[in-house]
């Protein structure tokens, strides 16, 4: 059974155009691997229209903090699930987030702003945004020809959104 591939040389299914592929099989990837691509496509579409498209955000992602998994990310930025979990774990414990800071990316980053809902931090002139919703969390990152403050905005603008759609 060759596997089947879309336009972007994914892995779809690999039993959907196969003849011996049963009805449970085909259902399956309608409603789970299918479902689970648009939305990530969705999200990677709203990442790039309210956060890249700025210009003031070099890369971003979306995180579901209940599973810590990645839902969207800008272009070829990927994160390991230990920083994920560190991500998460930032915002459990703001006063000592604020005091140790963040390592990311070989990176240390001095925290700016740590609390229940935000945290900034920078390194030189390099920095990361991440916001907190009910159920997300999202970051983005800016590079020393970006402006911190358009980062920042865009960052909240974006978790205002989830927030007010009560995700």
């Amino acid at each position: 059974m060759a596997p089947v591939k879309n336009a972007d040389s994914q892995v779809v299914n690999e039993g959907e155009n196969d003849e011996t592929a049963t009805q449970e099989e085909r259902k399956r990837y309608v409603k789970g691997t299918y479902t689970d691509r648009v939305k990530m496509n969705q999200l990677q579409n709203l990442l790039h229209d309210a956060l890249i498209a700025t210009e003031h955000v070099q890369n971003c992602v979306i995180i579901r903090r209940k599973d810590a998994s990645l839902r969207a990310s800008s272009v070829g930025f990927n994160l390991y699930q230990d920083q994920i979990q560190k991500f998460i774990d930032a915002f459990k414990d703001p006063p000592r987030t604020r005091e140790e800071g963040i390592y990311f990316d070989n990176n240390n980053y001095k925290c700016v702003r740590a609390d229940k809902n935000s945290i900034y931090a920078k390194c030189d002139k390099i920095g990361l945004v991440m916001v907190k919703t009910q159920t997300l969390l999202i970051l983005g990152t800016y590079n020393e020809n970006m402006y911190p403050s358009v980062c920042v905005e865009a960052v909240e603008n974006l978790a205002d959104y989830f927030k007010q759609k009560g995700k």
